[in-house]
């Protein structure tokens, strides 16, 4: 198969262009358009668009060892998880050097002993490449990943020991927010490699579990309107099922209720989007029979249609 996941291509025979989001097998994929849609086609049918790179991207000279200006870091080797530009089903896998080192890297899959090697190369001191693309779906599908890592320098420092790290990614590795990852510039998951094992701390263990009786909790005064779009809650909802998603959101909207509800606001907007209605019916039933609500309504409909309620406290 000479296509990867991410790869952007063009149908030889319609006039139709899209990303690869999934390997189906040696001869098919299945490829999504702007329309969102994923379309399974013969490999031969399709044809690689040369030269297309994702917005925000560059590509650079990771061959060469660039002068070390400053501070030599010895530490900071990361797997960088983002979503694909285009394909927001797809991830891509980059091996992040925040050192000064030079690094000597592979990467092998290994899926129940069928093993392949996914890539190996050169990556510079505060460079990064990409090692793998994956299809987010077929996360308890994905191989066991196995790096292995030498440190290079021509400057007179010692390199630490080669790493050899094996990884098999679950979804609670993604719970996590997305944060801004060194080097790359871009939002995602930050998977440290190489690094120690946390030392617990036992006295400090110790205290969390017996906290003084004059600590309270502290209620946030909650905004006007309160979003509860899974998305705007969890950066890992592609992960979790839609009963755990609907338990989110109530949970998320009783908070914001009962806060609103301790700072004395008049009134609240909850955005719940129109779908299939059941976080709007179940948020309805709800404040139908809480005593502190007076009424609550349609917010707006030339704003959010019949995607938001507002609601009137007493």
């Amino acid at each position: 198969m000479k296509y990867k996941l991410g790869d952007f291509v063009r149908f030889v025979d319609e006039k139709m262009e899209g990303f690869v989001t999934r390997i189906i097998d040696d001869q098919m994929i299945g490829v999504t358009g702007t329309d969102d849609f994923e379309i399974p086609v013969l490999a031969s049918k399709v044809t690689t668009v040369h030269g297309y790179q994702p917005p925000g991207t560059a590509k650079g000279n990771i061959d060469v060892e660039p002068e070390v200006r400053g501070e030599f870091i010895s530490t900071g080797v990361y797997i960088g998880v983002v979503s694909d530009a285009k394909a927001n089903s797809v991830v891509h896998f980059h091996l992040i050097n925040d050192t000064s080192f030079q690094l000597l890297a592979s990467l092998t899959t290994d899926k129940q002993n069928y093993f392949k090697g996914e890539f190996a190369g050169s990556i510079g001191p505060k460079a990064e490449a990409k090692v793998y693309s994956a299809q987010l779906a077929d996360l308890q599908l994905w191989p066991k990943l196995v790096f292995n890592i030498i440190f290079n320098t021509k400057l007179n420092h010692e390199p630490p020991p080669p790493l050899v790290i094996s990884e098999k990614f679950k979804a609670k590795d993604f719970a996590g927010s997305k944060k801004q990852l060194p080097v790359l510039k871009q939002q995602g998951w930050l998977i440290r490699i190489g690094e120690p094992e946390m030392v617990v701390d036992a006295q400090k263990l110790k205290e969390s579990f017996f906290k003084s009786g004059d600590e309270k909790a502290v209620v946030e005064k909650p905004g006007k309107e309160t979003d509860l779009h899974i998305e705007k809650l969890r950066n890992d909802y592609q992960f979790i099922n839609s009963a755990e998603i609907l338990k989110i959101q109530l949970d998320y909207f009783h908070k914001s209720l009962d806060a609103a509800i301790v700072h004395q606001l008049h009134e609240i907007v909850f955005i719940h989007g129109a779908g299939n209605g059941v976080l709007r019916n179940e948020i309805h039933k709800i404040l139908g029979k809480h005593p502190k609500v007076q009424t609550f309504m349609d917010a707006q409909k030339e704003k959010f249609g019949y995607g938001a309620t507002k609601v009137i406290l007493k």
